[in-house]
């Protein structure tokens, strides 16, 4: 019992490094957007070839470009930043099947914790783009409407890129979520959906532009 009593509190203390260490290494990156999707998907898949697009777009705008640090589109969004020498963010995790970080990257950090590392991204970013993906992807996706709808954060652009994958979930949504009230028809406009790379700039300059403007919505509630 004295031993896992000494390995709780051992983890507390590891859990408080890597929040340290993440703020520490974030805090002064300036204006940035968190891209999400799948690792499985490939330099031949054009969702891989439109994340880079984006990125790239984005840091001519001088956005800092986040993912989380792996291959596929987390590569792509870093490998796209990283081609415009604009600020290339990865939060890596590590999992049993070891992740190993993408080349493309200006600083990377390394969790142990996901409920950590996804409090980096919200945290850091002004806007999520998120690209077709699994479990992990649907998370961030879920979890940014469920931060924004309860007001613990701002109402930061979260966008679904690809029409075509995206639109069985939200028909979904509609069918049986809103159909027996689990869910408003506001809550359905907490996103936006596009299809190409230069739909992605407008919404997120406008919102930067919203928070320069208004510089106390740059505040977060409780994150």
């Amino acid at each position: 019992m004295e031993d896992l009593k000494t390995s709780e509190a051992w983890r507390v203390f590891r859990i408080q490094a890597e929040l340290i260490d993440g703020i520490e290494t974030l805090n002064n990156i300036g204006p940035a957007v968190s891209i999400f999707g799948s690792a499985r998907l490939t330099e031949s898949s054009p969702y891989y070839q439109d994340a880079m697009t984006v990125a790239q777009n984005l840091s001519r705008d001088k956005f800092a470009i986040i993912s989380g640090g792996g291959p596929g589109i987390m590569e792509a969004a870093n490998k796209g930043a990283y081609s415009q020498e604009g600020l290339s963010v990865g939060l890596n995790i590590a999992l049993p099947h070891e992740q190993i970080p993408n080349p493309s990257q200006d600083v990377s950090l390394t969790f142990r914790y996901f409920f950590v590392r996804k409090l980096m991204f919200v945290k850091y970013s002004m806007g999520y783009v998120v690209f077709p993906g699994g479990f992990g992807t649907l998370d961030e996706f879920f979890e940014s409407l469920t931060l924004i709808q309860t007001q613990k954060i701002r109402h930061f652009p979260v966008i679904l890129y690809g029409s075509s994958f995206w639109n069985g979930l939200i028909d979904w949504l509609k069918d049986q979520a809103l159909s027996i009230g689990c869910i408003t028809e506001e809550d359905l406009s907490l996103f936006h959906i596009v299809d190409t790379p230069e739909e992605v700039q407008p919404i997120i300059k406008q919102y930067h532009e919203y928070l320069r403007e208004y510089p106390a919505e740059n505040q977060r509630l409780t994150v």
